[in-house]
């Protein structure tokens, strides 16, 4: 029996959602290149693309239970991701829109919470991306600010079978409901493995500070055998197609039209420098490799452009990959057959029990 570590080169599943091509550096999302959906549309319509959604904007309002749940979390420090996977576990009912519309609603409030504040209720007249802007800053977004946090749950509403929508196929395929499905994705999402790394790709940027400093400081990184965050990704042996959407986003928020924060220009400007650094060095030290830029470079420079904080990024990733979440869930209950891989036993046999009190 072959046993691939990490259900490395298994197909489990047949899905029309989105394809990955690591090695042509390509994603396909509901037919539309990554590109061409997340530039373009709003994060409503790219939905509607994966599953039948209804207009979801009634739907956002949580029950004074789910608030207390969150408010006794903020009084301990929960962190952010672990108040979500609280929360979500109170959602009421199982239709999909339902579910979706709550989680921007429990982030944005336990977000306020954490930090002193009284949450926000969500506004029916704004889409969901403005809505998740408005309910955390308590202000009208900007249609650029809108337009920038778009772009970045389009471009990572679903990538395939990685770890948090295999661990929500699994769930459903034991005839589990959706909202244990979610919950058990953001339980996975929260791994630093998969969903926890734009946060260090940023505190990188920062730390070199000045372009003038980012060879001599990449160069100590790697000599020591440190991993430098946002470059490499486990599937794409090109670069991610979707850190060059999520780069054409920033550039447009941060030059164009002025970000949240002063000296976005600068901050902008001091990562492309980094990144194009980081990239001859790391050809020279590890040839052949081909570790390019990935999505969380990029993600960390767009969220922290768009007024968030470090402990948001993840929980924001949620809001938008729990719609591709659903949509498998959805694609999985279709065609459902259990998910039950084998193993192969290493431990000892033939052993005998001896009671001690013999």
């Amino acid at each position: 029996m072959t046993i691939n570590k990490g259900l490395e080169g298994v197909v489990a599943a047949e899905t029309a959602l989105s394809l990955v091509d690591g090695e042509r550096g390509e994603l396909i999302i509901a037919g539309f290149p990554v590109a061409e959906l997340a530039l373009n549309a709003t994060f409503e319509e790219t939905v509607s693309l994966l599953w039948d959604a209804p207009y979801v904007s009634g739907r956002r309002h949580i029950p004074e239970s789910t608030i207390a749940l969150l408010r006794d979390a903020a009084h301990d420090r929960v962190d952010t991701m672990d108040a979500l996977r609280m929360g979500a576990g109170t959602i009421r009912g199982e239709a999909p829109a339902d579910v979706l519309a709550a989680l921007p609603t429990i982030v944005a409030a336990y977000w306020r919470l954490l930090n002193g504040r009284e949450p926000i209720s969500p506004r029916d007249d704004l889409g969901h991306a403005a809505n998740y802007l408005y309910m955390l800053s308590g202000g009208l977004p900007s249609a650029e600010r809108v337009r920038g946090l778009e772009t970045y749950l389009n471009t990572v509403v679903d990538h395939g079978l990685n770890a948090s929508t295999f661990t929500a196929r699994v769930i459903i395929s034991t005839g589990s409901d959706l909202v244990s499905a979610v919950v058990g994705a953001i339980g996975a999402l929260k791994g630093p493995l998969h969903g926890g790394a734009p946060g260090p790709a940023l505190d990188m940027v920062f730390e070199i500070g000045d372009a003038a400093r980012a060879e001599a400081v990449l160069r100590k990184k790697i000599e020591s055998g440190e991993k430098l965050m946002g470059f490499g990704h486990r599937v794409y042996k090109v670069r991610d197609p979707r850190a060059d959407v999520l780069a054409a986003a920033a550039e447009r928020l941060f030059c164009r039209c002025g970000g949240q924060r002063d000296g976005d220009v600068h901050l902008y400007e001091l990562a492309k420098s980094v990144e194009a650094t980081a990239l001859r060095l790391l050809e020279e030290y590890k040839p052949g490799r081909r570790l390019q830029t990935n999505v969380e470079f990029y993600t960390a420079l767009l969220l922290h452009g768009l007024g968030l904080e470090v402990p948001l990024f993840t929980p924001t990733f949620a809001v938008s990959r729990a719609a591709g979440w659903i949509a498998h869930a959805l694609e999985q209950r279709r065609a459902n057959r259990i998910i039950r891989p084998q193993s192969v036993y290493v431990g000892p046999t033939g052993r005998t029990w001896r009671n001690p009190a013999a």
